[in-house]
C-alpha cells in the first residue's frame, strides 16, 4: 500500500486556505458531501478524496483534461472545449484544445489562450480534441485527435510540439497514425491517444478504434466494440509502426458489448499500468485498471475508482446531460519525485453553467 498523505505538506496548507474561499465563492470547487456509498463488494485500487470542479467556463463544455507539471511549479493544464451552444455532441464539430494554468492541483485553473484549433481544408478541419501533453527530454508533445467532416470516420491522431508549455506549437501536416485497411478491427479511425516511453528503447503509442462494419450493424445506444492497438516509434513523433494486425485490448467475446476507452498509460519498475473509463465490464461509471509487463497481454481489469456519486453528491444537472455521474477521460498527474499517481483528474457534466467541467481528485492511497 502506497500512501500520499503528508507528502505534500505545502499544498495541504494552501488548500485549505483556497477551499475554504472557494466554497464561499463557488469559484473553485462546488459545494459536494463526502460520499459513503461505496458499494462494500468492490473495493477501488484508488482512494480518493475530491477536490472539485477546478475549470469551469459560462460559455464552453470543457472536456480531456490533461495536466503536466511546469517548470515554473505550478500545474498547466491541456484541454478541449467547444461552444455551449452546440450541445454535448459539439466534441465531434467544433472543439479546439486550450492551456489553463494553477498554481497547485488544488487551485482554480485560469484559462490562458487557445493552443489548437480546426484548421480550414486539412485533416483536422472539424475539430480538434482528446489532449494529451508530454514531455521527452526538452521537447513538450501534445497528442491530439482531429477530423475533417465532423463524423467518427475521420478521426485521426495528430500531434504538435514545443520547447515551452506556452509555445508555439508546430503541427504536422499529417496525421500520425492513420486507420487500417478496409475489413481491420481498426478501419474506422484513430483516437485517445496514450503514450509512454517503452523499455525496449522506443515510444510506444496506444490508441482506439474499431470496424466499421460493427459499427454500422451494431443496434442500441453503444455502437461498435471499442479496442485499443500498439504501434510503436524510435522518436515521439514517429514514424509510428502497428505491432499487430489484432488489436492488444478487446473486450469483444464478454457480454452485453463489453468495452473501455479513455486510456491513460503509465510505467512503475517493469510493469505498465492503463486506467481507463469502463464501458460495459462492471457499467458506465466505474474506472478500470490493467496491468502488463510488455504492453501486450494485459490482465484482467479491476476497478479504479467508483462513480462520481460515490464521491460527491451534487444537485440534479438539466435533463440534457444524460451522462452527469461519470469521470470520463481519466488522466493521472504524477508525483515530480516518484513518479507514482498523486492527482487524478477528469471530465465529467454538471457545474455551476450546465455543461461539463474539469474534475480533480486527491489520491490519497493506492495499491497496484
Amino acid at each position: 500500500m502506497i500512501s500520499t498523505q503528508g507528502e505534500d505538506e505545502k499544498y495541504s496548507r494552501r488548500f485549505f486556505i483556497q477551499s475554504g474561499i472557494s466554497l464561499l465563492s463557488g469559484m473553485c470547487v462546488a459545494p459536494f458531501l463526502f460520499g459513503k456509498t461505496f458499494s462494500p463488494d468492490i473495493k477501488p485500487v484508488f482512494s480518493l478524496k475530491p477536490i472539485g470542479r477546478s475549470l469551469e467556463l459560462a460559455d464552453y463544455y470543457i472536456w480531456c483534461s490533461s495536466p503536466i507539471w511546469g517548470e515554473d511549479g505550478k500545474v498547466h493544464l491541456f484541454y478541449s472545449r467547444w461552444r455551449k451552444e452546440k450541445g454535448m455532441s459539439g466534441w465531434l464539430h467544433g472543439s479546439e484544445i486550450a492551456h489553463a494554468i494553477a498554481d497547485t492541483p488544488y487551485s482554480s485553473f485560469k484559462h490562458q489562450s487557445v493552443v489548437l484549433a480546426p484548421r480550414p481544408e486539412s485533416w483536422d478541419s472539424t475539430t480538434c480534441h482528446n489532449p494529451l501533453i508530454k514531455k521527452v527530454e526538452d521537447t513538450y508533445y501534445l497528442f491530439y485527435m482531429g477530423n475533417s467532416n465532423g463524423k467518427t470516420d475521420t478521426k485521426r491522431i495528430g500531434l504538435a510540439s514545443s520547447s515551452s508549455l506556452f509555445g508555439p506549437w508546430k503541427r504536422t501536416d499529417t496525421p500520425l497514425l492513420l486507420p487500417g485497411d478496409e475489413g481491420a478491427w481498426d478501419d474506422h479511425c484513430t483516437t485517445n491517444p496514450a503514450f509512454v516511453c517503452g523499455d525496449d528503447g522506443l515510444y510506444w503509442l496506444f490508441y482506439k478504434s474499431w470496424n466499421t462494419a460493427d459499427y454500422q450493424s451494431e443496434k442500441g445506444p453503444v455502437r461498435g466494440n471499442r479496442k485499443y492497438g500498439l504501434a510503436k516509434a524510435k522518436h515521439p513523433a514517429g514514424p509510428y509502426v502497428k505491432v499487430s494486425e489484432k488489436p492488444v485490448i478487446d473486450f469483444s467475446q464478454r457480454p452485453n458489448n463489453a468495452q473501455l476507452e479513455d486510456a491513460f498509460v503509465w510505467k512503475e519498475g517493469d510493469i505498465y499500468y492503463m486506467i481507463a473509463r469502463d464501458m460495459g465490464f462492471y457499467n458506465h461509471e466505474f474506472g478500470l485498471l490493467l496491468t502488463s509487463t510488455d504492453g501486450i497481454q494485459w490482465s484482467e481489469p479491476t476497478v479504479s475508482y467508483l462513480g462520481l456519486k460515490s464521491y460527491v453528491q451534487e444537485a440534479p444537472p438539466p435533463s440534457y446531460l444524460k451522462r452527469f455521474g461519470r469521470l470520463e477521460r481519466p488522466m493521472l498527474l504524477l508525483d515530480q519525485q516518484t513518479g507514482k499517481p498523486r492527482f487524478l483528474f477528469g471530465a465529467t457534466q454538471g457545474g455551476s453553467f450546465g455543461t461539463s467541467t474539469t474534475f480533480v481528485f486527491d489520491i490519497l492511497t493506492y495499491k497496484l
